[in-house]
């Protein structure tokens, strides 16, 4: 493995940055955060606020625990922290200082002990606020690093950088798959594919923000998926004529008229019932409702990423302010996961004690039967043993067997 040679050649060759060291010190981390406007600060540490805050309630709902289930017989459940995550935060066209906080906020709540940060620099500069952002959600090291380069090398390691446990934050569809080769080398946090937003909207629900709302999530990239499922067809034709007016005057056009246009859906259905039914079959990253009874929604429905109930709640809040994760799960996997949140970061595990001769000898000759039906003799020798012993009975190897 070439290492750090590797890692430099590629990042001079991808990103035209090859510095002395990757590594940002602590007092060039101070020179590049007092370039950062005062107002930028105080934002990225509200919104970190809330991100810690909504990330501790989860860390608090995670317990542990000790039961003796039968006398002498004592099972325990511990919540542990991995012991070292790799964060990426991607930069290129728009640099998402918000993965910065919802990766390294997030796990150091989870008691993470130590945190790899990697961010590109963008077009040759240094991403002032969003190193700000890494190192006030307070990650214990920071490197201007981007790409394939920067996965592999958290997760293998190199001469000048320890391999981390675990690789968390999105970024490109090179980053994506080299997450997805690496996965069993480390563990990551989600296989990530273009974001996605399904509206689900009834005819009380104002056609412009409902057009506003979904042009907002199209310009991710020109592959996100926009989806509007509706009760009301004059309210689609609304929202579509909207959206004609809109995407010629957004600045980021290119990527939001494409992606609009190539995989944009306006649905009209009979009822709600079959709107929430609907909705569950594309099990979208980001769904939003907006209909006269929003909550309805968290009984009505069951697969999707993240729900954004009522007109005064957007998906853009979720995106970048409002505090819960918006790394979240794409491409119809909400089927069977959620999205990041404290416990990606924690192992539950579990220990067993028997304390008494009584209970480890019932247990042995139940596992003594259990595991012979299977033909596990050597498991069933395990319980053999404990059962002779701790009945006073004499048990000794035969040469081809224990007898007691």
């Amino acid at each position: 493995m070439r290492g750090d040679a590797a890692v430099r050649e590629y990042s001079e060759r991808f990103d035209k940055w090859s510095p002395d060291d990757f590594l940002l010190t602590a007092e060039r981390i101070a020179e590049i955060i007092a370039t950062v406007p005062d107002q930028v600060i105080q934002d990225i540490i509200t919104v970190q606020a809330r991100v810690r805050d909504f990330a501790q309630r989860q860390r608090d709902s995670l317990h542990d625990f000790e039961a003796e289930v039968e006398p002498g017989v004592f099972l325990g459940q511990k919540n542990i922290p991995v012991s070292s995550v790799g964060a990426y935060v991607p930069g290129g066209r728009y640099p998402l200082l918000a993965s910065a906080h919802m990766t390294v906020v997030t796990a150091k709540v989870a008691g993470v002990p130590r945190v790899v940060a990697c961010t590109p620099p963008i077009r040759g500069e240094i991403p002032a606020a969003t190193v700000a952002a890494l190192h006030l959600a307070g990650a214990d090291e920071i490197r201007l690093l981007g790409g394939t380069q920067a996965i592999a090398a958290m997760a293998l390691g190199t001469e000048t950088i320890g391999r981390v446990d675990m690789l968390a934050g999105p970024g490109n569809a090179f980053v994506a798959e080299a997450k997805r080769q690496l996965f069993g080398t480390v563990g990551i946090d989600l296989f990530a594919g273009p974001t996605e937003v399904l509206i689900v909207a009834d005819h009380a629900a104002d056609p412009f923000i409902v057009a506003v709302d979904l042009l907002s999530q199209a310009e991710h990239g020109p592959d996100s998926p926009a989806v509007l499922i509706t009760t009301s067809e004059d309210l689609a034709r609304q929202v579509m004529a909207h959206i004609d007016e809109i995407l010629p005057g957004m600045p980021t056009r290119d990527f939001a008229e494409t992606s609009w246009r190539e995989h944009g859906e306006v649905i009209v259905v009979d009822d709600l019932t079959e709107a929430y039914a609907l909705a569950d079959t594309y099990a979208f990253e980001h769904v939003q409702i907006l209909t006269e009874q929003p909550r309805e929604a968290l009984e009505r429905m069951s697969d999707y990423g993240a729900l954004f109930l009522g007109e005064g709640t957007c998906v853009s809040y979720g995106d970048k302010v409002i505090g819960t994760n918006h790394t979240l799960p794409t491409k119809k996997s909400a089927r069977y996961t959620g999205g990041l949140w404290v416990g990606k970061f924690i192992k539950t595990v579990t220990y067993q004690e028997v304390t008494t001769q009584v209970a480890s000898a019932e247990l042995g000759e139940l596992l003594g039967r259990a595991a012979r039906v299977e033909l596990f003799e050597g498991h069933a020798r395990s319980g053999d043993v404990r059962a002779a012993k701790y009945a006073g009975q004499k048990f000794e190897w035969l040469g081809d067997r224990y007898a007691n």
